[in-house]
């Protein structure tokens, strides 16, 4: 899994929209993480992980600053998290996380999302149960075997360890995401990491072919430019044209 993930989320990222859209959805995002659980990134875990993450992805300090001061200062909006499940073009499995302001504006948006591209929209649990909450960390290697007892001497509940193509990924629960970090990097300092993150790791996968793909890029990229997305998760392998 560990390959076609990384390749899935890079994917993922090409549709992502403008550098600003992206810049939106992180000030958004450590916002709110800062506001619930306070604008200090030593005391606040989920705080420093997130503005790790926006940094990687070149999210300027100034926007990073801006969204930490203005949950300091106690004012501004009241965002919610909210959670969409359905079935995508070609019947591949969807999650979609928002945060909103206003739920009924934000299910009416992702709804059009499904509506306008033959997709079917659920109740919760529709296909969460289908995914894995988890911590993932990719970085070049080619010996699993080491790097599963490094975690297992750290009494690290591990879920797997593969290697793919130069490529270690280390799957974990999401709770033990810091717990992972640490005793990866404690045994390599100069670890960097391709990726690491929590995310919904798919148990199937959903092969997307012919007409569907076309329409499946579209559903993304309608997902993706609603302001209130903030990440879309689902199975499916797109297979493309040659010529595309």
């Amino acid at each position: 899994m560990g390959r076609k993930f990384e390749v899935r989320k890079v994917s993922m990222a090409k549709t992502a929209g403008a550098k600003t859209k992206v810049y939106s959805k992180y000030g958004k995002e450590i916002y709110v993480v800062a506001k619930n659980g306070g604008p200090d990134p030593q005391a606040n875990l989920s705080l420093r992980r997130l503005i790790e993450k926006a940094k990687k992805d070149q999210v300027p300090s100034h926007v990073i600053d801006k969204a930490i001061d203005k949950a300091a200062g106690g004012a501004g909006e009241d965002f919610t998290p909210a959670r969409y499940e359905g079935f995508g073009p070609g019947g591949c499995m969807v999650i979609v996380d928002c945060l909103t302001d206003n739920n009924n504006r934000t299910i009416t948006d992702v709804r059009n999302c499904f509506t306008k591209t033959g997709a079917k929209i659920g109740v919760a649990g529709t296909v969460g149960h289908m995914f894995d909450h988890q911590a993932v960390f990719s970085f070049p290697g080619d010996d699993e075997d080491a790097v599963l007892e490094v975690l297992m001497e750290a009494d690290v509940d591990v879920t797997d360890v593969e290697c793919e193509e130069g490529m270690i990924t280390v799957f974990a629960p999401h709770t033990e995401y810091y717990k992972t970090r640490t005793a990866l990097t404690e045994q390599n300092p100069d670890q960097e990491f391709e990726v690491e993150e929590i995310t919904f790791v798919p148990q199937t996968e959903s092969v997307v072919s012919g007409d569907d793909v076309a329409m499946f890029d579209k559903f993304i990229d309608m997902l993706e430019d609603c302001d209130d997305v903030q990440d879309v998760y689902h199975n499916a392998v797109v297979e493309r044209d040659e010529e595309e």
